[in-house]
C-alpha cells in the first residue's frame, strides 16, 4: 500500500523575537498509508496542530522532510500538486465558506482549478450527497447550523478529489450533535470512498473510532498504535494531560479497586459486558 504522507525526522520552531526557535515538533517521523484512519492526539502545544500544517505544506520542515504523495513539500513548484492531493479542513467552518449559496461554495475549489463546468457540476452533487446535504444546496451557508456548515467545508474540500483530508480538531466548535453528524461523514468517506484521513482531535471517543491512534507530548510521538492498544496506557496518558474514553476510565478505575476486568475496554457495550460477567462470576444478581 503506497504512502500518502511521510515525515522523516521532522523539526520545526517559530520565530521568537530574538531570532531563535520556539520548537515544537523534535524530530518527529511517521508514515500515513493510503486509506487508513489516523487519529492524532495530544494536549495544547503538544505539536498535533503544527504536523498537521506539515502535511499539505502549509508549513515545512526547518530540519528533516516530509513527502505527500511522493512530493517533497519544500518544492515551491509543487505546490499546487500537493494540494490537490491533501486537502484541509480546519476548526472553524465560517474561515472556509467563502459564496452565499451552498453549491457556489463547494463549486468554488474545482473552479479555480479549471475544472469543466460539467464536471464541476457532477463533483458538487456528487460531494453534497457526500456529507448528506442535498437539500440545503441553495441555501445560505450563514443559516445553517455548525454541523452542517462544517459538512459543507468537508463538501468543499472533497470536490477537489483529495486523496487524504487532514481535519484539524473539526469538531471542537460544534455541539454532540454536530459531532456525530462530522463524524459519521468522516468515516464513511474514509470506508466507502477509500479517502485517507489524518483526524487531529481532542475527543477520545472521536480518536477509539480511527484505525490508528497517534499521541503528540511535547513536540514527539508518544504512542502510534491501533485505539485499543493506545488508550490501555490509562496512567500514561493521564500524565500527560489526556483523557481516555469514559468506558475505558470506568474500567480502569474499576479495576484499581480490585475487579478483574480487562484493560483494553473501548466502548459502552464492551463495558457492560464486562462488568456483568464480573458480576455473575462473583454470584451478584445470581438468583
Amino acid at each position: 500500500m503506497e504512502d500518502i504522507i511521510s515525515a522523516e525526522r521532522v523539526v520545526f520552531g517559530y520565530p521568537k523575537e530574538d531570532n531563535q526557535l520556539n520548537i515544537v515538533l523534535r524530530g518527529v517521523s511517521l508514515t500515513i498509508p493510503e486509506g487508513q484512519f489516523v487519529a492524532v492526539l495530544g494536549h495544547n502545544g503538544s505539536g498535533k496542530s503544527t504536523l498537521a500544517k506539515h502535511f499539505n505544506a502549509i508549513l515545512v520542515p526547518n530540519e528533516g522532510k516530509v513527502t505527500v504523495c511522493g512530493i517533497d513539500t519544500t518544492d515551491e513548484d509543487k505546490l499546487y500538486d500537493i494540494r490537490q492531493q491533501v486537502g484541509m479542513v480546519f476548526q472553524n467552518p465560517d474561515n472556509q465558506i467563502v459564496a452565499t449559496i451552498v453549491e457556489e461554495d463547494v463549486a468554488f475549489g474545482p473552479e479555480n482549478m479549471g475544472v469543466d463546468p460539467a464536471e464541476i457540476r457532477r463533483r458538487v452533487d456528487e460531494s453534497l450527497s457526500d456529507v448528506g446535504m442535498t437539500e440545503y444546496r441553495t441555501h445560505a451557508p450563514h443559516q445553517l447550523s455548525g454541523g452542517q456548515k462544517q459538512r459543507i467545508a468537508i463538501a468543499g474540500i472533497i470536490a477537489m478529489r483529495p486523496r487524504c483530508i487532514v481535519l484539524d480538531e473539526p469538531t471542537a466548535m460544534l455541539d454532540p450533535k454536530g459531532r456525530r453528524e462530522v463524524l459519521s461523514v468522516i468515516k464513511r468517506l474514509n470506508r466507502e470512498n477509500g479517502i485517507t484521513v489524518v483526524l487531529i482531535t481532542h475527543y477520545m471517543e472521536e480518536a477509539a473510532q480511527a484505525e490508528r491512534v497517534v499521541v503528540m507530548n511535547d513536540g514527539e510521538i508518544l504512542f502510534d498504535a491501533p485505539p485499543r492498544e493506545v488508550f490501555s496506557h490509562v496512567q500514561e496518558l493521564k500524565e500527560v494531560g489526556l483523557d481516555v474514553p469514559q468506558a475505558t476510565e470506568l474500567c480502569w478505575q474499576l479495576r484499581q479497586a480490585g475487579v478483574d476486568l480487562p484493560g483494553d475496554i473501548l466502548t459502552e457495550a464492551e463495558a457492560v459486558a464486562a462488568i456483568s460477567d464480573a458480576l455473575r462470576k462473583k454470584g451478584v444478581g445470581a438468583r
